[in-house]
């Protein structure tokens, strides 16, 4: 059976609410592009990977519940839910729960991901960032705080 961009994309998804890092390198390719809900880019698989360990400690429970997928050509298209409960000090306040429709764009090229885009209301991910007064750097530079990573607004 041949595997479809859609495939791949779950996959990756797979990967993303098992919080697994270890298949991120045979998923997506070296010069991976992340463009995330404001526009924001980010080239680069490394850069992408800390960013994502990072999210994990923000949001411990991060996941996303997929509705329905699709693919033509070379792109694939998953829509669903994403949610969390943000973190401060290592522990989840269930009062920072939160859940938002979202979908989320994968380019595929010789079978892994080289652009995702993310198309989500992330008010509260501002929200939460803002809050503390903290910007994050989006090159990916490494950084004691994770809120470091975000993206300037």
């Amino acid at each position: 059976m041949k595997i479809t961009p859609a495939d791949i994309a779950l996959a990756f998804i797979d990967m993303i609410n098992l919080h697994d890092m270890s298949n991120f390198e045979s998923l997506t390719t070296e010069d991976l592009l992340f463009i995330d809900a404001e526009g924001n880019r980010m080239h680069g698989r490394k850069p992408l990977q800390r960013c994502m360990r990072a999210y994990f400690t923000w949001f411990p429970d991060y996941s996303i519940e997929v509705e329905q997928s699709f693919a033509s050509g070379n792109l694939a298209v998953i829509t669903g839910l994403a949610m969390g409960t943000h973190a401060t000090g290592g522990r989840a306040d269930k009062d920072q729960r939160w859940r938002t429709p979202s979908a989320w764009q994968a380019v595929v090229r010789s079978g892994r991901i080289s652009e995702w885009r993310i198309y989500a209301d992330n008010r509260f991910l501002w929200q939460v960032a803002e809050s503390r007064n903290n910007r994050m750097m989006w090159d990916g530079t490494p950084s004691s705080d994770a809120y470091s990573l975000l993206p300037p607004r």
